[in-house]
């Protein structure tokens, strides 16, 4: 795996700007052409086929056992991701709990003196009734796009890593994985309606309503992007808010990686994203803080593991499983 990520940097060191250039319009433009028609790609698997393609296109003139070897790589991931995805649609329905509906709205009316935060952003900034097809504000589309930059940004770091240090790739996929198997044993432990679901049952006033897709009402009026939305994963897999814990791990990792003084401001995506969140009615505050204690034990258990395993006798990592704790940076 290291002398291929050796020649992969000798490939795109040849490869001249223009043509890689082109390759990557010619990628953007296929992109736009399937957004116009499916709407952005949102299950893991095309995700991960497009950023597979933008790779190619990176290294265009690469031969076609450097291409491969990402399908080889991340292999492993796909099929923990698979699992995940049908792991959650299916955590509803094992009936090992019921579905949770009361306990967030108390627990969030409690945080904030009695107010329930998603009713008085919605009431304050979308209007009462709020809905989705009215027309949207400036922050509307900021927000609907930090919503749809979820399904990528986590992945496409991923693949940025993938490109230029192998091994800090597999310490980053090995927690990202991580991040989505624990959120998963939680979902089947703690089925939750969000606040959309509750205010559909009674429970939450009914001015509240999902309006996730209303940033980007103008460029799809009909709604069908809405619908593509609210469609994928299961409704009442909601604690913890996994978009939240993988903007907060994103966040977190550039963080601890970069060294500029600006590398603080990457806080604003998990802000923006958690804001969002609640104030589209995808989750609870609580949900936010359930994502935020996700990361940390993730964190802290492979900052842990990554000790141990560097203060073993080097002889005895010479076979070195898959996903197992690399050497801190």
């Amino acid at each position: 795996m290291v002398e291929l990520s050796q020649e992969q940097e000798r490939v795109a060191a040849a490869t001249p700007a223009r043509i890689r250039a082109l390759a990557m319009a010619v990628w953007l433009l296929a992109l736009a052409v399937w957004v116009s028609s499916h709407g952005p790609p949102k299950q893991v698997h095309l995700v991960i086929g497009w950023l597979w393609l933008a790779t190619i296109a990176w290294n265009v003139r690469a031969p076609l056992r450097v291409h491969l070897a990402f399908v080889r790589d991340w292999a492993p991931a796909v099929l923990v991701l698979t699992l995940y995805l049908f792991g959650r649609g299916l955590s509803d329905e094992l009936g090992i709990v019921s579905v949770h509906v009361t306990e967030p709205i108390t627990a969030d009316r409690w945080l904030f003196g009695g107010t329930l935060p998603t009713e008085y952003l919605q009431a304050q900034l979308c209007g009462v009734p709020c809905s989705r097809t009215s027309p949207p504000h400036w922050y509307d589309v900021l927000l609907t796009t930090v919503y749809v930059s979820h399904f990528v940004v986590g992945l496409g770091l991923a693949v940025v890593l993938w490109l230029r240090d192998r091994a800090e790739w597999l310490r980053y996929m090995c927690r990202y994985l991580s991040l989505n198997v624990v959120a998963l044993v939680i979902y089947v432990l703690y089925p939750m309606a969000p606040p959309w679901m509750a205010a559909q049952q009674g429970h939450v006033p009914g001015t509240v309503e999902r309006i996730t897709a209303r940033g980007w009402f103008d460029l799809d009026p009909v709604g069908t992007w809405h619908q593509r939305f609210s469609a994928v994963g299961n409704q009442v897999a909601a604690m913890p808010s996994l978009h939240a814990a993988i903007a907060i791990f994103v966040a977190v990792w550039l963080i601890s990686r970069l060294r500029s003084p600006w590398r603080w401001a990457l806080l604003l995506y998990p802000a923006a994203m958690s804001f969002m969140l609640v104030y589209y009615a995808e989750h609870y505050v609580v949900d936010i803080i359930a994502g935020a204690a996700v990361v940390g034990v993730v964190w802290w258990g492979w900052a842990a593991g990554e000790r141990w395993w560097a203060r073993r006798p080097s002889t005895s990592r010479s076979s070195v499983p898959a996903c197992a704790p690399c050497d801190s940076p």
